[in-house]
């Protein structure tokens, strides 16, 4: 058996400030997916996701006593399968910024869920919310907390516009421009970065009036300008905007930074050849970049892994 295979998401903008109502724009990114496998198989890769599954379905058990109007499993079939094996078989890298987990629970969703809203239907905004639910739900299993959208865009494989907590809706994008200067792209940091710890530095920051004030009058601001510009189309305005989020991530965020980066994310504001952003929860992972010429930003980056996600 070998399932449907699942995506990445990036979330372009949005990061933190979702939880106080900012828009937000996440992306699937075909780069890496997954799949749930049973192939005889037993490498220690795929044991110890099985082992993981196991976990996550006795979590799963218990979600559905106590909330049995939220969804239900087929668990005899899902118990059979892990019993002969089945893991999640993913070049989705953990602890990225890029939806591992959020795969996962599309595919167990997918395959186990009964009365599952399908990606055909008509998908209204309250067949969404209600999937952000479920998954949020499932997917607290991995974060301790979580907003939902990482499965949602894994399961529906579509672009995501965040308009507050309880209003999302599928959208469509800006088509790529394949030979464009400009890109948005994923520098690597070398570092495994946990969601747990970087949300409670967040949660515990949101104690401070005077950070509240910065979430909303400068990142929230700049975050709502960055998705109506990408949105639009509006480079010119992007740029300046990015600029501004760059600015105040780097003020205000800095222990969701790797020390090692600081330098860079500094020299990309001062030189404006390019903009670095928080991909996901930070404190490693992917760090996201924006720039108007690709080519500049890799000369001036030519010590670190770059992957383009999207041209301009």
């Amino acid at each position: 058996m070998k399932g449907p295979l699942f995506y990445s998401k990036i979330l372009l903008f949005g990061e933190y400030g979702i939880i106080k109502d900012s828009k937000g724009l996440s992306i699937p990114y075909n780069f890496y997916n997954g799949a749930l496998k049973i192939d005889g198989a037993s490498t220690e890769q795929a044991q110890a996701s099985n082992q993981s599954l196991i976990r996550f379905t006795n979590y799963l058990k218990e979600l559905t006593k106590q909330q049995p109007e939220l969804v239900q499993f087929d668990f005899e079939s899902l118990d059979r399968d892990l019993q002969a094996g089945m893991h999640f078989d993913s070049s989705i890298p953990q602890g990225y910024g890029v939806g591992s987990s959020g795969a996962l629970v599309a595919a167990i969703y997918d395959k186990y869920a009964l009365s599952k809203i399908s990606v055909l239907e008509n998908l209204t905004r309250e067949k969404l919310l209600r999937l952000k639910e479920i998954f949020a739900n499932m997917e607290s299993f991995f974060h301790g907390k979580s907003s939902g959208l990482d499965p949602v865009n894994s399961y529906l494989s579509i672009p995501i516009l965040i308009n507050s907590k309880d209003n999302i809706e599928a959208t469509g994008i800006p088509t790529q421009r394949p030979e464009g200067s400009g890109a948005v792209f994923l520098l690597d940091s070398g570092i495994v970065g946990e969601t747990a710890p970087m949300v409670q530095i967040f949660m515990e920051n949101l104690k401070d009036k005077g950070f509240r004030n910065m979430l909303k009058n400068q990142f929230v601001k700049y975050t709502d300008a960055c998705v109506e510009n990408f949105l639009a189309g509006d480079l010119k305005s992007l740029f300046e905007n990015t600029k501004q989020l760059s600015k105040v991530a780097f003020n205000h965020f800095k222990p969701m930074i790797p020390s090692q980066f600081h330098e860079i994310w500094e020299r990309g504001i001062e030189t404006n050849d390019y903009y670095l952003k928080l991909c996901g929860s930070g404190g490693g992972g992917y760090i996201l970049g924006f720039t108007q010429d690709y080519e500049k930003a890799a000369e001036a980056l030519k010590n670190y892994k770059l992957e383009v996600v999207y041209r301009f």
